[in-house]
């Protein structure tokens, strides 16, 4: 009972996932398109008959919507298809820079992606691939900006970082002959309880005789340059401030720094942010403490280099420091103590294209830290994309160095690019649909941390080319009331039916409705269909690939006999309910081959000349004879013992038929051959060869073939000579005999011998252990017995 249920429950999955993958095989059919532009949008395969015949009767306009070979399958012209492609063009091209050190080249000529800008015109489902290339040009200008906390624990930090510029400059001429470098210091928000409001502790926040700087949250101290100098001197002047929690305000910095481009004098070129702290930091919500609660509105606020607004709005939150950034093309490196280096890799791992390096106590090793995090982060490309319009998506696919290839989100990242090599990723854009406003839109893309990018404008193509040549009010529409477009009728409103010849406001009528039946006794349109304007609309199924037609809906697609469980057992179409089918195939369900090669036989004769072939298979009319060309005979005797004793009279002059040979047997000819190899083989005949093996009354073997040729005539052909058994040799074996009792008689001897040894080392031992456990004097003689006996008196008492 259960194995009935469980055979009953996977049945009906099946037939639900059939049906499933029915409905959604066909795109084109489900998109219930009524106008040509409709069904290019449904997808790629999609066609639309543009044929104004090409509707059977009881079609809807939809149907002229198929897949290409569908159509044409139904009779539609390829040259009638409306199936527009999409395409591109590239419009800037530069070719990527080999550039190298020392060149006067300036930042904007430089061309590290390739192409710049391209056009590319979209069909919906239809993706366009285009390639881009990445190379890192040697020489590469860089602009730096230290970013340090300047709370009271950075003391010590405050005094390495004063002779960075030159140190730094120096460094990074290994690099780059384009450096230039800026300072910018922070601290906390100016408001309770991330400082203490009291005036006293607003002059100098710190205890003691500690002279620090009144609080501030973050201060532009040098706009970038290429004097490392002068940034010795700015930085020199800093004084250490103070705050009253742990947490710093630092992200409020990365904010004004990312936006204000101009104060800070960010170029065109790599821009690095190094922030330099040994505390964790406030994000957006905590300036609710303060009571803070206008989010940060990622605008600049800096008047004479010091942000005026950290009293007026939170912080922002890390996805809007992570798109700041990105807008502007900074890479961070973070350098921290040891102690927070956990807490800000989890933030590297949300801002793309950052480092993290663990600063010394003391910062004094800042300089190596940098030039590490520059090299990885200069080594990785990343590419981004702006936002996609609705229905666009993009893939990447990237070949890296070594021939390295990536797809998904791995596919837009390649690693460890030297300066000069030369990567490509592949990127596929494809739409689905067509955007509500069908206008051009431009996306971007760009590697991460790079001021260089891809301008791309998309078109969507959303209307087939006939809608052009569409005639308003045409004639073909029922005395002008609709557009004839693209082989059919776009009806004006108010107006229905193929031609647009009824007003939707007409009630159905007893007239329409006559029409629309076959006779009195039946159903309108045959209950497959609805009446419209006098004329049967066939309803659509489940299943896009069935469908109802006919004049009154009474033909279909799928009401026909099956074998193997297909419809016209898959070599045929079903046209109202009657199997029309292929070439060489016949039957109600095209079941029925007419191709005779599955009845040859071996030797090329149809069934052997024992039966006919029907439906691809053999009929034997002989019904001693089965098999798949009628080539056995279970009830007949063996071929070879058949004319065994023929070919024994015939050959040798021996056997049963030895007296009567002639008579019996000259039904066949004879051919004798000295060797068994000389014997026809089966594939130097074109006709069957049996090799027979048979042994006569003397124990004798003989070999011979049996063959039927192409002119129905019986050959043997007959090894000469007998292979008889050879007589035994007396002398081997008399000799092996009288071995083998003389082999056996010495075995039988030595066991003997062996037993005999072993039964008298037993004795022995016995003997040994009865000598050891004697308890007498084994110097006397324990027989010897002396003669005199000495018996005392009783009745003696020694007197």
């Amino acid at each position: 009972m259960m194995d009935l249920k469980l055979l009953l429950i996977a049945s009906l999955l099946g037939v639900f996932c059939y049906s499933s993958a029915q409905k959604e095989g066909n795109e084109c059919i489900n998109a219930n398109a009524k106008f040509c532009g409709e069904c290019i949008q449904a997808g790629a395969k999609c066609g639309w008959c543009t044929d104004p015949d090409f509707l059977k009767q009881g079609e809807t306009v939809s149907t002229r919507c198929d897949e290409l070979q569908s159509l044409v399958k139904r009779g539609c012209a390829e040259a009638m298809i409306e199936n527009p492609r999409g395409g591109q063009r590239i419009l800037k091209n530069k070719m990527v820079t080999n550039r190298r050190k020392g060149d006067n080249s300036k930042p904007e000529d430089i061309t590290q992606i390739q192409p710049q800008k391209l056009s590319l015109t979209l069909r919906s489902g239809e993706p366009q691939s285009f390639n881009l290339k990445f190379k890192r040009a040697e020489d590469y200008p860089i602009d730096l900006y230290y970013l340090m906390d300047l709370s009271y624990s950075m003391k010590d930090d405050l005094e390495n970082v004063k002779n960075l510029g030159t140190h730094l400059m120096l460094e990074m001429s290994k690099i780059t002959t384009d450096f230039r470098i800026g300072f910018g210091s922070f601290v906390e928000k100016t408001v309770m309880p991330y400082i203490s409001t009291t005036p006293a502790k607003l002059l100098n926040p710190c205890t003691g005789d500690q002279n620090c700087t009144s609080p501030f949250s973050y201060k532009n101290v040098l706009k970038l340059t290429n004097d490392g100098q002068r940034f010795n001197t700015l930085v020199g002047q800093q004084h250490i401030s103070g705050n009253l929690d742990s947490p710093e305000g630092g992200f409020d910095a990365i904010m004004q720094v990312a936006v204000c481009g101009e104060q800070i004098g960010w170029r065109n070129v790599t821009r690095l942010l190094v922030f330099s702290t040994d505390a964790g930091f406030h994000f957006a919500g905590d300036g609710k403490l303060g009571g803070i609660v206008l989010p940060n509105d990622g605008k600049c606020h800096l008047e004479n280099n010091i942000y005026t607004m950290s009293h007026y709005y939170d912080y922002p939150s890390i996805a809007h420091l992570v798109q700041k950034l990105s807008d502007n093309n900074i890479q961070t490196i973070f350098a921290v103590t040891k102690e927070f280096q956990p807490v800000y890799q989890e933030l590297k791992n949300l801002i793309p294209k950052s480092a993290v390096g663990t600063l010394s106590a003391n910062s004094s090793n800042v300089i190596n830290l940098i030039i590490d995090a520059y090299n990885s982060l200069s080594s990785e490309v990343i590419l981004e994309n702006s936002k996609l319009p609705d229905g666009v998506t993009i893939a990447y696919t990237s070949r890296c160095k070594n021939g390295v290839v990536s797809e998904g989100e791995s596919g837009r990242k390649c690693s460890n690019i030297s300066i000069g090599d030369e990567v490509t990723f592949t990127i596929n854009v494809t739409s689905k649909g067509c955007p509500k406003q069908g206008k051009p839109e431009t996306i971007k893309i760009k590697p991460l941390g790079f001021t260089e990018e891809v301008e791309i404008t998309l078109h969507f193509i959303c209307e087939c080319d006939c809608h052009k040549e569409g005639v308003k009010n045409s004639p073909l529409c029922h005395h002008g009331n609709g557009t004839h477009e693209c082989g059919a009728c776009k009806c004006n409103d108010g107006r229905v039916g193929r031609q647009c010849e009824c007003s939707s406001n007409d009630v159905a009528t007893e007239d329409m409705d006559r029409t629309c039946r076959k006779d009195n006794g039946t159903d309108i349109c045959s209950n497959n269909g609805d009446c419209v304007c006098g004329t049967c609309e066939c309803k659509k199924r489940d299943n896009p690939e069935e469908r109802y037609s006919g004049l009154y809906c009474e033909c279909d697609n799928f009401n026909c006999d099956r074998s193997g469980n297909k419809l016209c057992g898959g070599h045929g179409e079903c046209m109202c309910r009657v199997c029309v089918c292929d070439p060489m195939w016949t039957g109600s369900a095209c079941d029925c081959s007419l191709d005779t090669n599955t009845c040859l036989a071996s030797n090329k004769q149809i069934c052997n000349g024992r039966g006919i072939c029907e439906c691809g298979t053999c009929k034997c009319t002989d019904p001693k004879f089965q098999g798949p060309t009628c080539e056995t005979c279970p009830t007949c005797p063996g071929v070879c013992t058949e004319h065994k004793e023929c070919v024994q009279c015939r050959a040798f002059g021996t056997g049963e038929k030895k007296e009567t040979c002639e008579r019996d047997c000259s039904y066949f000819t004879m051919t004798k051959v000295n060797a068994r190899d000389k014997l026809p083989q089966p594939n130097e005949a074109s006709y069957p060869v049996m090799h027979c093996k048979e042994r006569d009354a003397n124990d004798c073997w003989f070999y011979y073939t049996y063959a039927v040729n192409n002119n129905t005539e019986k050959e043997v052909h007959v090894v000469d000579n007998l292979e008889c058994p050879a007589g035994p040799d007396i002398i081997p074996i008399v000799a092996g005999v009288v071995a083998g009792i003389v082999l056996i008689g010495l075995a039988l001897l030595l066991i003997w011998k062996l037993l005999m040894i072993i039964q008298d080392r037993r004795e022995f031992a016995k003997f040994e252990k009865e000598k050891m456990n004697a308890k007498w004097d084994t110097g006397e003689n324990p027989i010897y017995k002396s003669a005199v006996t000495t018996v005392v008196n009783p009745k003696y008492e020694g007197k």
